[in-house]
């Protein structure tokens, strides 16, 4: 696995042992670059991290800072690998935590973009795009699915192979909040 586009394009990124269904390649850069213009000093959210691939492909497309949020030991394990490899602990945050307790938590456009890459066979994806209509904590929500999935809501879908991801934006939001500023994020790290 490696980062697909941006100034660490091509650099390699460790995989998490286990259970873990990485973004394919095509399917990241498809949906980061229909994203790209949500990203220069960008505060994203990486739910459902595993090892971080969305949000390290965020920051070297432009990001300024990244959270990521995913409670899976090998994951976390890559993820941390990951954030060292590429020189970024500055510009990043991990929570050890489950990622829909953690979007309970935060208050409205908490973020200007947060992706999610839930487990294809649950209702997670389903869950989070419900919660984001109700209480928008980012301005732009990402969800990644099967392709044969169809999302709550009115997002724009685009598949790719077996994949898809859902965009969804909200309308209105702060507009007064600096770029580069930090994610106002859940508490515990």
């Amino acid at each position: 696995m490696r980062i697909v586009g941006g100034k660490w394009a091509g650099r390699e990124l460790a995989s998490p042992s286990g259970k873990v269904r990485p973004t394919a390649e095509p399917l990241r850069d498809a949906w980061l670059t229909l994203l790209e213009p949500d990203l220069p000093e960008a505060r994203v959210l990486d739910l459902f991290a595993g090892s971080g691939a969305l949000g390290l492909e965020a920051l070297s497309r432009g990001a300024s800072f990244v959270d990521f949020v995913e409670n899976g030991g090998s994951a976390l394990h890559a993820l941390k690998a990951n954030v060292a490899r590429l020189r970024v602990r500055d510009r990043t945050r991990v929570f050890a935590r489950d990622a829909v307790a953690f979007i309970e938590e935060l208050g409205p456009w908490s973020y200007d973009l947060a992706l999610a890459d839930p487990p294809w066979t649950s209702s997670l994806a389903e869950r989070v795009a419900r919660w984001w209509q109700e209480r928008p904590f980012a301005s732009v929500l990402a969800v990644e699915h099967a392709a044969d999935r169809k999302l709550p809501g009115k997002g724009r879908t685009q598949r790719v192979g077996e994949g898809a991801f859902t965009v969804y934006r909200a309308r209105g939001g702060p507009a007064d909040i600096p770029a580069g500023t930090p994610p106002r994020s859940a508490k515990g790290k």
